[in-house]
């Protein structure tokens, strides 16, 4: 028994070290936003606010600070955000389904090339987008920034729907065929109801890709009424000082609606994710 505890200790302690190490940004982020500077600049570190304050935020939504926009900028990351969301899902989808229904050629070389995808990293891709969206003239514009994000949200989807899809009875499609219904209504009506959770599960990856990404943000716009919430945060920065209570107070912000977003579905992304890891 002696052995079995010790490893669970261990097991247990292990577990909140990481914990601790992953929690402890975002509270030391949120405890700053709330202390005046007095404290932020202390030779004394302050875990908590003594003297609490809002001070922060209400310059961060008021654009007293470098006169930013901040509603402007969440509004044009909330439209990028919604909109990579709900494309990147229906694309995903139907190239789910015709992967997993149908059989064609290259069929394996296409899914070894989403795996590839998934492997080169972003930065590397910068310039060749960026000569791309200027032959397309599509630079500077929320339209453009929101095509890199869904190419880059589409892939990790296909990966996860695809084993959704193959998971629902190809009977069920008969059956609703049988009973008169074409391949447009068996679609919406049997498949889409099935693969929600799915659909749920890889939402909220690609919430996150479009509303964090900053460096095609900050190399694609030049216009400062179409820049997003994290290009927000350089103007803070200065030359010869930094307002570090306005950048915590807007990093706050900048992370509730990703917080509210997945409580909103919370429930059906765990149930997605187990799905799709047993399923397929």
């Amino acid at each position: 028994m002696r052995p079995r505890l010790l490893r669970r200790f261990a097991l247990n302690a292990t577990g909140i070290a990481v914990f601790a190490l992953s929690v402890f940004p975002v509270f030391w982020m949120v405890s700053t936003a709330f202390k005046p500077n007095d404290e932020i600049f202390s030779s004394t570190p302050h875990p908590l606010p003594e003297h609490p304050t809002v001070r922060h935020f209400h310059d961060v939504l008021t654009g007293r600070i470098a006169e930013v926009a901040f509603w402007e900028y969440f509004r044009n990351s909330l439209i990028l955000a919604v909109v990579t969301v709900v494309v990147s899902g229906l694309l995903a989808l139907l190239a789910a389904t015709a992967i997993a229904r149908y059989r064609f050629r290259f069929r394996t070389t296409f899914m070894v090339l989403l795996l590839v995808v998934q492997m080169v990293p972003l930065e590397a891709l910068v310039i060749p987008l960026f000569l791309d969206a200027r032959r397309l003239q599509l630079l500077n514009s929320l339209a453009g920034l929101a095509a890199v994000y869904i190419a880059f949200a589409v892939p990790f989807a296909i990966l996860m729907l695809r084993g959704f899809v193959a998971a629902v009875p190809k009977e069920l499609e008969e059956a609703a065929a049988i009973d008169g219904a074409g391949p447009v209504r068996t679609f919406f009506t049997v498949l889409l109801p099935l693969v929600a959770p799915g659909l749920v599960a890889t939402s909220i990856f690609s919430f996150i890709t479009a509303w964090n990404e900053f460096i095609f943000a900050y190399t694609f716009l030049d216009d400062q009424d179409k820049f997003t919430l994290p290009i927000m945060l350089q103007y803070y920065f200065g030359h010869n000082s930094t307002a570090w209570g306005p950048i915590m107070a807007a990093s706050t912000l900048l992370t509730v609606p990703v917080i509210v977003f997945f409580l909103l579905v919370q429930r059906r992304m765990v149930s997605g994710l187990t799905a799709g890891a047993v399923k397929g």
